[in-house]
């Protein structure tokens, strides 16, 4: 089981990230898109409960069947900083793929990894963690900048930082819809984790393996907080 203590306050938190960034591993390629399992990780909250519930959602990458799915119910640890989020929702994510029987394979997080103002995003914290392969998928850009990609499926731009270094790309998943953002978070390359977007975006925006996570610790929170 992997034990964390959860930082006293923002300066600990930033030092943590300090230590941990130079852990992560960029010149993997990851696992080959279309093949294995591939497990979603998503979190709701109630912080009027204090509340936080993490989802893992295994599929099966080739046909995207469920093959196994999972929640962890917690109290949130940490409060709401910008930049700061993973510490928030990392002790919960945890206890869900722990308890995973399957896996799990490639981790696909609701966020980001290197396209963090840190450079160490939700995605990168988790891969050093646990030694996972672990990439971001993100709904916005965050305070990155980008050019429209071109109009159809598998288009994409870099998605680039102040200092001009590419932390990212936005990613046409759907002809004519808006982008996701994708972002490495430890042992895939970019070009790879694009590749299993495209691969688990085949009807929608945003991959299934996000929106089973979703859709699951939504229902485990109001399950939870009821009554």
């Amino acid at each position: 089981m992997t034990v964390i203590r959860t930082p006293a306050d923002e300066t600990e938190a930033r030092a943590v990230q300090d230590e941990l960034r130079a852990r992560v591993v960029l010149d993997e390629p990851g696992p080959l898109p279309g093949t294995g399992l591939v497990t979603g990780v998503d979190v709701a909250y109630d912080d009027a409960r204090d509340a936080v519930v993490a989802a893992a959602v295994v599929l099966d990458a080739a046909t995207l069947d469920v093959v196994e799915e999972t929640t962890a119910a917690g109290r949130i640890a940490f409060p709401y900083v910008p930049g700061l989020l993973a510490f928030r929702e990392i002790p919960t994510v945890l206890a869900a793929l722990e308890s995973l029987r399957h896996g799990p394979g490639l981790v696909v997080c609701d966020g980001y990894g290197l396209a963090h103002p840190r450079r160490f995003g939700l995605a990168s914290h988790l891969g050093v963690l646990t030694g996972l392969p672990v990439i971001g998928v993100a709904k916005n850009p965050f305070t990155f900048t980008y050019d429209p990609p071109g109009g159809r499926r598998g288009d994409g731009s870099p998605l680039v930082a102040d200092d001009g270094a590419v932390v990212g790309r936005a990613l046409r998943t759907q002809h004519g819809v808006k982008p996701v953002f994708v972002s490495v978070g430890h042992r895939v390359t970019l070009g790879n984790a694009c590749a299993h977007t495209l691969a688990l975006s085949p009807e929608f925006r945003l991959p299934e393996s996000t929106r089973r996570a979703d859709a699951l610790c939504r229902r485990a929170l109001r399950e939870a907080t009821s009554g």
